[in-house]
């Protein structure tokens, strides 16, 4: 197909292959192609000189693929976008891995974070929202944190049990200390010690595991009021404290409720504390501990060391790491002026702040067959190697737990169904793929299922064929868009589905049993590579024994916002059924799309103007036609109102980020002052009442009680003073912010400074969203197919494959 022409409609012109950038593209040397592991990242910083696209991570309570580092590709940082504002990754120095060019904002910037411009950020995308419908009545993100921190609490409690706790600033002993030995012997360049190389003791798996009584979570009705913010004392005191060291006084809330009593002293105490508020840098912290400590300010200060340890790792998981390989931490703590990392980590790990961890390495390459002259090791013994990390306890808990529950799954044998000879009446009913999961699940505790969009059918027909049989099944979605598309292909409609969030809160769904599991047999995870390691941790943990959960997704779509890529490891370690659909997506969308997710971008035949390509030459034209598109174009070609049109880009930032798009789209499709917050009743929003979840929106009225919402058929009203952090406009919505959705059009931007946010997985999830029209308004030129061939999904640091790993039997 052929390219269609600027300022004609894509009706009028002919489609053509995305990657050709049309009839104009230059035809001498090729754009620069996008940056290793860019996935969602931008061109360059915004508010530099020729800025380019921010990435997807700008968004709230979102994040992105790492590409191994820390922070610099796609940190989610929580900073204002001004000059001197703080920001949460723009540098490539403070990343453990940082490409040239890295530092662009993530997908998680946005509300939840900071406001755009000033000098500091005041908001964190990590606060609890506040209640929506009045003090009287919890929302829903309240209820799913509540329901969170009863899980975390008997995580922890299950792990004191095996491990007594460690004193702040104790002594270390048995393998906490072997781990810190570990430490000091990588930093010097020697090999561990033998307790540490030796192959670490597996946990035995319990092949029928007893129930566990869990604690029963708060129902949201019952929930308390949300906490009301420090004492304005305390934050006048914080306040007086952050002027004397030179920093933004608008910090003062956040520093108050972070730190909690005594927040004055402490920070006077330990300045460098500051770093733990969301969007301030280390070198805002150092200026700040220099104004407070003048000449007693010093780089090799523990106090410094321990605090850029852990926002390191604290940027390493926004970017979707669990952990970070000690090498790379040390590296870069050696970036940001540290002068004795190993001594920083140690202290970190002293101090309990973070958890080291020593991995066995399947590959024993040269270790194999040497002797024990290097190190002390008798002849013929044979060396296995670890990598050791350094992690966050919250991720490692988390992980941990996962791992525990998915393994009890897949390991006991289901307790409650149907004869055999039932299921595999139901099996015969059904056809391919669908036959072969019913009688997976039939057998087995845990299941992988994977596909495309066409592939649902089919775990939407089990729960059917579930339901038949008797058993208590429900499906659930980390998002309300993933719900909704997987509750129209269900018999009994949106009455079997409900949001990840919802089930865990008790606000929908089974509810919860005598022991506090949940009240089912068969759970159906759609859209599975959304999960993060977290909300995998508490989901795993609140099924009971003898149930069966099936994970159901495609591989190829961008991964969770949140740490860890837990369907991606599942399906590497191998350790339940995997069914792999064979039902192909339909139709030129359906084949374009399967062609990138294999890494090709080729023409398709599009008779019926399904796929467009819009060459434009600059960000200013990329905005133009795409505003064109959305409100005179596709509603006149294609009968697609501009309500049903979602528009897409890599990133937040620049000339043709998500805010250039939706303050032009307002213009034209909802003109208005915006007196309360900048929005005015019909804006198309997105709201995120808590971080990684997305719900757009639209806005039906304001008053003193806050902003009214229409999400999903929802009433939500959004209190005054959380607006600003939860609600953006939602005519342009990012990749990771659409994931789970469809819509009947999709028009996909991709101005020239974008080139190093493009990846496969982000250019598959972005043109999978259309249901039945594409656009795409394309100024990337060469750089679209060069990503689509040669740029996967950026790599994470987990440790969920070795946690879920079969034990290694002892040689000899």
């Amino acid at each position: 197909m052929g390219a269609g022409e600027p300022g004609r409609d894509p009706a009028e012109g002919a489609g053509a292959a995305p990657g050709s950038g049309g009839s104009e593209a230059p035809e001498g040397g090729e754009a620069e192609g996008p940056e290793a592991g860019g996935e969602g990242r931008e061109a360059a910083p915004e508010g530099d000189e020729g800025a380019g696209q921010r990435s997807e991570a700008d968004e709230p309570g979102t994040a992105q693929e790492g590409d191994g580092a820390a922070t610099g590709d796609e940190s989610h940082d929580a900073a204002p976008e001004g000059d001197g504002a703080a920001t949460g990754g723009g540098r490539r120095d403070a990343a453990p891995e940082g490409d040239e060019g890295a530092g662009q904002r993530s997908e998680a910037d946005g509300p939840g974070t900071a406001p755009e411009g000033g000098g500091a950020a005041t908001g964190d995308g990590n606060d609890e929202a506040a209640p929506e419908g009045g003090a009287s009545q919890a929302s829903e993100a309240e209820a799913e944190l509540a329901a969170q921190r009863v899980e975390r609490e008997r995580i922890a409690r299950r792990r004191a049990e095996r491990q007594g706790p460690i004193d702040s600033g104790g002594k270390l002993s048995g393998s906490a200390a072997d781990l810190l030995a570990a430490v000091r012997a990588v930093e010097g360049g020697a090999k561990p010690p033998a307790t540490v190389m030796g192959d670490p003791a597996p946990a035995p798996r319990r092949p029928a595991p007893e129930p566990e009584h869990r604690p029963r979570p708060v129902a949201a009705a019952q929930q308390p009021a949300v906490p009301a913010g420090p004492a304005p004392e305390a934050v006048r005191a914080v306040s007086g404290v952050l002027a004397e060291g030179g920093a933004p006084e608008a910090l003062a809330p956040q520093t108050a409720a972070l730190l909690g009593e005594g927040a004055e002293e402490a920070l006077r105490a330990d300045p460098w504390l500051l770093l733990r508020v969301a969007g301030v840098r280390p070198e805002q912290a150092d200026s700040f501990a220099r104004a407070l400590l003048g000449a007693e300010c010093r780089p090799d200060d523990e106090r410094r060391g321990r605090a850029v340890t852990v926002w390191l790792l604290e940027q390493a998981a926004l970017s979707g790491h669990t952990a970070l390989e000690l090498p790379r931490l040390t590296e870069a703590l050696e970036r940001l002026g540290v002068p004795e990392p190993g001594s920083a980590v140690q202290g970190t790990l002293a101090e309990g702040e973070a958890l080291a961890f020593q991995d066995a390495l399947e590959e024993r390459g040269e270790a194999r067959g040497r002797s024990g002259q290097e190190g002390g090791q008798e002849d013929g013994e044979e060396e296995r190697p670890v990598r050791v990390l350094v992690g966050l306890e919250r991720y490692a808990l988390a992980e941990e737990s996962l791992a525990d529950g998915l393994a009890r799954l897949a390991n006991s044998v289901p307790e409650r169904g149907a004869p055999a000879a039932d299921w595999e009446a139901s099996a015969g009913a059904a056809q391919g793929a669908g036959a072969d999961l019913i009688r997976a699940v039939a057998g087995h505790g845990l299941v992988l299922h994977t596909g495309g969009e066409a592939s649902l059918a089919e775990p939407a027909a089990l729960l059917g064929a579930a339901r038949a049989l008797g058993l208590r099944a429900w499906a659930a979605a980390p998002g309300p868009l993933g719900r909704d598309r997987f509750a129209a292909l269900l018999a009994g409609g949106a009455a079997g589905a409900v949001t990840v969030a919802d089930l865990l809160a008790g606000t929908e769904g089974p509810g919860r049993d005598a022991d506090g599991a949940l009240d089912l047999d068969l759970l159906v995870v759609a859209d599975a590579p959304q999960l993060d390691v977290e909300t995998g941790a508490l989901l795993a943990e609140s099924l009971p024994d003898g149930a069966r959960l099936v994970l159901a997704g495609d591989p190829a779509v961008l991964w969770s916002a949140g740490p860890g890529r837990v369907f991606a490891d599942l399906l590497a370690a191998r350790i339940c059924p995997q069914i792999a659909s064979r039902r192909p997506d339909p139709g030129p969308l359906g084949e374009l799309v399967s062609g990138v997710g294999i890494g090709e971008l080729a023409q398709v035949e599009a008779p019926g103007k399904e796929v467009v390509i819009v060459p434009v030459r600059d960000a200013g034209e990329a905005v133009h036609r795409t505003v064109q598109l959305v409100a005179e174009s596709v509603p006149r070609a294609f009968g697609v109102p501009a309500e049903e049109t979602l528009v897409i880009t890599p990133g937040h930032g620049g000339a043709a980020g998500t805010r250039a798009l939706n303050a032009a789209l307002k213009e034209r499709l909802n003109p208005g002052p915006g007196r309360f917050g900048g929005f005015d009743p019909g804006d198309r929003v997105a709201h995120s009442p808590a971080p990684g979840r997305v719900r757009p929106g639209r806005v039906t009225a304001a008053d003193a009680d806050g902003l009214h919402l229409s999400c999903a058929g929802a009433e939500v009203v959004v209190p005054r003073e959380r607006v600003e952090q939860t609600v953006r406009h939602g005519w342009a919505l990012t990749a990771h912010q659409a994931a789970g959705g469809r819509w009947p059009a999709v028009v996909v931007v991709l101005p020239g400074d974008a080139a190093g946010a493009l990846s496969r997985p982000w250019v598959y999830t972005a043109f999978g969203r259309a249901a039945r029209h594409l656009s795409v308004v394309q100024g990337a030129e060469q750089a679209l197919p060069r990503a689509v061939a040669e740029v996967p999904a950026a790599p994470r640091t987990t440790r969920l494959p070795v946690l879920l790993a079969p034990p290694v039997a002892e040689e000899g």
